[in-house]
């Protein structure tokens, strides 16, 4: 029988998969870390904006060390009673373990969102080579709870 071939979609479906799960094997594993090391990190600010249109801007800030590939903040949006999470912008991320701002800046059909409270996840993730595909590494992930304001 023939080897079967992934579509690039499938391709990509199988390594995010296979990095999620590797994500949890790691998270799930004790690690030594002296107390004055630099931690990976992203936050997100507790304010966002929403103006007319469907223009929605996230921020927060972020700290990452080395990376083999091209790093990004990613962000995503959702807002009771909907069960859809949005994908909000992407920013490049410089990863030389200092603080750095993010910005990301979207839009979205007009009334998806309305001002109030809402919840962003905000994701720092390399695109780390592997035999010419790119696989997602985590560096960081965080999930806040904000308030979106009319702006």
């Amino acid at each position: 029988m023939a080897p079967r071939s992934l579509s690039p979609r499938s391709a990509l479906g199988a390594a995010v998969g296979t990095a999620l799960l590797l994500l949890g094997s790691a998270a799930a594993a004790p690690t030594a870390v002296a107390s004055t090391a630099v931690q990976e990190v992203v936050t997100v600010d507790s304010v966002g904006r929403v103006a007319a249109g469907g223009t929605v801007t996230l921020s927060g800030t972020y700290r990452c060390l080395g990376a083999a590939g091209p790093v990004f903040v990613s962000s995503s949006l959702h807002q009771d009673p909907s069960t859809v999470r949005y994908g909000i912008g992407g920013t490049r991320a410089v990863c030389d373990g200092l603080a750095h701002r993010w910005e990301n800046t979207g839009t979205v059909p007009e009334g998806t969102f309305t001002p109030g409270a809402a919840d962003v996840e905000a994701t720092l993730l390399e695109l780390r080579p592997a035999g010419g595909l790119p696989l997602p590494a985590f560096h960081a992930v965080s999930r806040t709870d904000i308030t979106l304001v009319e702006g």
